[in-house]
C-alpha cells in the first residue's frame, strides 16, 4: 500500500508518498481502508522529530481516520467487514490502510458523512476526556479554552454547551471570533490586542473560570492560574508556548485549584477504549440529532499533505483540516 512518510525530520517538504507494507490485524484489531484522515498538531511535531510514535504504533503520521473495515482479527466480534467507521489511532492514518484495536473504533453518526467523520475521533475524545472525565466540567460552570478557532477549540465550545457550561475562548483574529460566536460561544477574546485574563475576570464578575483547557503551556501559566476560580482546574494539553514556567504555589493553594497535564496518544488501548465508550454513550447521540457537528476548514487530497501542514503552521484554519485518501460517498 501507499503511505505519506518522512525519511528524515524537517519541514513539510520532507513528506512523501511511499510504498510500505500492508497492515496485518492482531487478534483484537480491525483493518480499515482509509477514506480520510485528520491533520493534527501532533503530526507536525512528529514530522519535526519532536514527538516519536509510541511503541508498536505505525511509524508514519495520522492519529484519526474514517473508512471501511476490510479485515478482522480472530477475536473481533463488534464489527463486520464493510462497516463504515471512524477510529482513534496511535499512528498510521496517512495511509491507504491502517490496523487499529476494535475498542478504538466508532460508528459514523447518521448526520455525518463518512468523509466528515475523520474530523471527529481525535478532537471529540480529547475534549471529552479532558473537560469531563478529568476536569469534571458540569452544568453552570465556566470553561476558558485557548485556541478557540482550532479543531479542539471549536469542539470545546460545542461540548461545553452540551454539558450545560458557559464558554469563553481566546482567538487570534476577528474571523475566528466570528466563527466561534456562530458556534455559540458566550465570550470570545482576541488575545493579540485584548487582555484576555482581565476579560475573563470581567465576564465572570471576578470569579474566574472553573475549567481552563490550555494548548499554550508555559507562556500562559501565570495568567491561567490568575484566571482560575476557587476550586478551578487547569488542564494543559499542548506546549505551543514552551515547557517551563514559574508557578505561584501560594495562589494555587489559596484557590484550592488543580493543574493536570494530559496527552491522549500514549494511552493504552484499554484507556482509549474507555474514552471511546463514554463518547459513544454521551456525545454521539448529540451528533446523531444534529445538535453537534464537525467543524471542517478544508479537505485536501492526501498528496497535498505538505500544504495541510503549512495551513496548521500558519494558523489559517478554523476547525479541522482533512486529507482525503480514498473514495467516499457524500
Amino acid at each position: 500500500m501507499l503511505a505519506i512518510t518522512n525519511s528524515k525530520p524537517g519541514g513539510p517538504e520532507v513528506l512523501e508518498l511511499t510504498e510500505v507494507s500492508d497492515p496485518v490485524p492482531g487478534p483484537d484489531e480491525v483493518v480499515i481502508d482509509v477514506v480520510a484522515t485528520g491533520v493534527n498538531r501532533a503530526d507536525l511535531l512528529q514530522r519535526e522529530g519532536r514527538y516519536p510514535p509510541t511503541p508498536g504504533a505505525a511509524p508514519y503520521l495520522g492519529l484519526e481516520c474514517s473508512g471501511v473495515i476490510s479485515a478482522l482479527g480472530a477475536n473481533v466480534d463488534r464489527w463486520r467487514v464493510g462497516d463504515e467507521v471512524a477510529a482513534l489511532l496511535a499512528g498510521g492514518g496517512y495511509a491507504q490502510r491502517v490496523a487499529v484495536p476494535e475498542v478504538q473504533v466508532m460508528s459514523v453518526p447518521a448526520s455525518v458523512s463518512l468523509l466528515e467523520a475523520a474530523a471527529l475521533p481525535e478532537v471529540v475524545c480529547t475534549v471529552w476526556s479532558n473537560l469531563v472525565m478529568i476536569a469534571g466540567l458540569s452544568r453552570g460552570e465556566t470553561l476558558l479554552a485557548h485556541g478557540g478557532g482550532s479543531g479542539i477549540g471549536t469542539m470545546a465550545i460545542q461540548i461545553s454547551a452540551l454539558v450545560g457550561a458557559r464558554s469563553i475562548v481566546t482567538c487570534g483574529s476577528q474571523r475566528k471570533i466570528d466563527a466561534c460566536v456562530e458556534l455559540g460561544v458566550d465570550v470570545a477574546v482576541n488575545y493579540r490586542d485584548q487582555d484576555w485574563a482581565a476579560m475573563v475576570q470581567e465576564a465572570t464578575d471576578g470569579r474566574g473560570a472553573d475549567v481552563i483547557l490550555d494548548v499554550i503551556g508555559a507562556k500562559y501559566l501565570d495568567a491561567n492560574t490568575r484566571s482560575l476560580a476557587v476550586g478551578g482546574r487547569l488542564v494543559v494539553i499542548g506546549l505551543q508556548g514552551g515547557t517551563k514556567g514559574e508557578l505561584d504555589l501560594g495562589r494555587l493553594l489559596a484557590k484550592r485549584a488543580a493543574i493536570y497535564g494530559s496527552t491522549l496518544r500514549a494511552r493504552s488501548p484499554e484507556e482509549k477504549g474507555a474514552i471511546v465508550t463514554q463518547v459513544l454513550e454521551q456525545v454521539w447521540p448529540a451528533f446523531e440529532a444534529g445538535a453537534l457537528h464537525p467543524v471542517i476548514d478544508r479537505v485536501l487530497p492526501w498528496t497535498d499533505a505538505a500544504e495541510a501542514h503549512r495551513v496548521l503552521e500558519r494558523g489559517d484554519n478554523i476547525g479541522k483540516v482533512l486529507l482525503q485518501v480514498g473514495g467516499a460517498d457524500g
